[in-house]
């Protein structure tokens, strides 16, 4: 008996949420990750691929730290306010959420080698080790859309599954929408099929809840050749934490069975879910930089893809109110471990460096984030969907720095390129930031404004797309490195 319902409870999961294309959603969700890094180069609209002599270089391009000639330590807290704005069937809605993380924490430690040659600057000079703390990926988000939807209900999308799966699992979504008067089985000349209840035009109202985040451990060297050539290796040790709750509630009318008889009802009916996620992985990234002529510097990172062991544990519950008195409620726990694979990352960037008054940096990044794969039993339906639903991405960064005495006047613009291969759109970075630096210290202070478009579905139907959401995201972030050298 255990074993059979183990086995039914693997199977509800599937059903559940590969229909949602939960696990490839939370396989973009956890693969598109960013450096994180010090407040200059996030200044600099994250163009740090071939600067150099930045902590950022631990977790970014970690030949960078070839260029230190003294150690360095800093600490970089951030304060993100973010803002969604929704419009479901021509209503809008508004939503934020405010928080203070810790984004950076570095050190460097310099080495310097010995060096036998006449010439102080041939050969191998120095051998740099640096150890970070970098906040990733940041899930803080508050969502919220209402309309009136005169096309489809939610019970349509439990029909879908009452058709496809059948209702005689207690513990499956269909068998509760069926239980709860939301489908019924209709007669269609050679058997029955199971239809939605709900009469046309209904109010629904989605309210989501997300916390947490994604954060690495970098340990990395970097080696100076002749000051001509820095080359750089690093691990990643990375950590997921992602908490999510949502509940879509719908009001309307239904026509149901009462005594054999067809009545019209008024209900109101709630799909919650509930998610959290832990996991931990590791990567690796080889940074190289060259200098063809003093002023010019090439940079290239390799970062390989991150291997993530993933526990999730998701519940889902589906209560129901009707106006003749009937209530009905269920609900269902899926715990569920999987592996994850991230596509792997190709950077290549170049600085040019303008005498003693600053300098202008610009990179570019490729993923295919059809590349990504899940490992678990029966994950062959999910890999298709990653494949079916994302594609490559090109993401471009660029930046300048401009010095005055002590003073440093940073700007920089950033996209990030578009993974679904229908709907979305690119996320769009516009950053600047000042530094100061007096004796072995310095502050640094930046600005980030980040937007991006998305289309969300409540739920998925296989005959219908007009039911989407258009949300528009903004992201208003502060960040404050306190730097020392010694």
């Amino acid at each position: 008996m255990k074993t059979k319902y183990l086995l039914s409870v693997i199977a509800i999961v599937a059903i559940t949420k590969t229909t949602y294309a939960q696990y490839a959603q939370d396989a973009l969700r956890f693969s598109t990750f960013q450096p994180g890094s010090t407040s200059r180069i996030k200044a600099l609209g994250n163009a740090g691929t071939a600067v150099g002599g930045d902590l950022s270089s631990i977790g970014n391009n970690p030949a960078g730290l070839g260029f230190f000639t003294h150690s360095e330590l800093s600490i970089t807290p951030e304060f993100n306010a973010s803002k969604t704005n929704a419009t479901y069937f021509g209503q809008s809605t508004q939503a934020t959420q405010n928080q203070l993380n810790l984004n950076n924490a570095s050190v460097v430690f310099y080495s310097r080698l010995n060096n036998n040659n006449a010439d102080k600057t041939k050969g191998w000079l120095s051998l740099n080790f640096g150890v970070g703390y970098n906040r990733t990926n940041n899930y803080y988000q508050n969502t919220s859309y209402s309309g009136h939807n005169p096309n489809t209900s939610i019970s349509n999308y439990y029909a879908e599954q009452a058709n496809a799966y059948g209702i005689n699992d207690p513990g499956s979504l269909a068998s509760w929408a069926y239980d709860q008067n939301l489908i019924d089985a209709y007669a269609n000349g050679t058997g029955s099929i199971y239809k939605s209840n709900a009469l046309a035009g209904v109010n629904q109202v989605k309210n989501s809840y997300t916390t947490g985040g994604q954060s690495e451990i970098d340990l990395s060297m970097g080696a100076n050749y002749s000051n001509k050539l820095y080359l750089g290796l690093g691990i990643g040790i990375t950590d997921i934490r992602y908490n999510t709750t949502s509940a879509f509630t719908e009001t309307g009318t239904a026509s149901v069975l009462e005594n054999n008889v067809a009545v019209n009802r008024q209900y109101t009916s709630v799909y919650s879910q509930d998610q959290q996620t832990r996991g931990n992985g590791f990567n690796a990234r080889f940074g190289l930089i060259y200098k063809p002529v003093e002023v010019v510097r090439l940079g290239v990172t390799f970062t390989t893809p991150t291997w993530y062991n993933i526990d999730d544990n998701y519940n889902e519950a589906l209560a129901t109110k009707l106006s003749s008195g009937s209530n009905g409620a269920s609900a269902n726990n899926y715990p569920f471990s999987y592996n994850l694979r991230t596509p792997l990352k190709v950077a290549g960037g170049a600085s040019v460096f303008l005498g003693t008054i600053g300098f202008i940096t610009g990179d570019v990044e490729y993923e295919d984030y059809s590349s990504m794969n899940l490992d678990y039993d029966g994950s062959g339906p999910d890999n298709n969907d990653i494949k079916r639903l994302y594609k490559s991405v090109v993401n471009a960064h660029v930046g300048a720095e401009i010095k005055a005495d002590q003073l440093y006047i940073r700007g920089g613009y950033g996209v990030q390129g578009n993974p679904l291969a229908q709907y979305g759109g690119n996320i769009n970075t516009v950053s600047g930031g000042l530094g100061y630096r007096f004796g072995a210290y310095y502050v640094d202070a930046t600005y980030t404004h980040v937007s991006g478009n998305s289309t969300q579905f409540p739920y998925e139907l296989a005959t219908a797309t007009n039911y989407g959401a258009e949300v528009k995201n903004t992201y208003n972030n502060v960040f404050l490195t306190l730097g020392m050298r010694f």
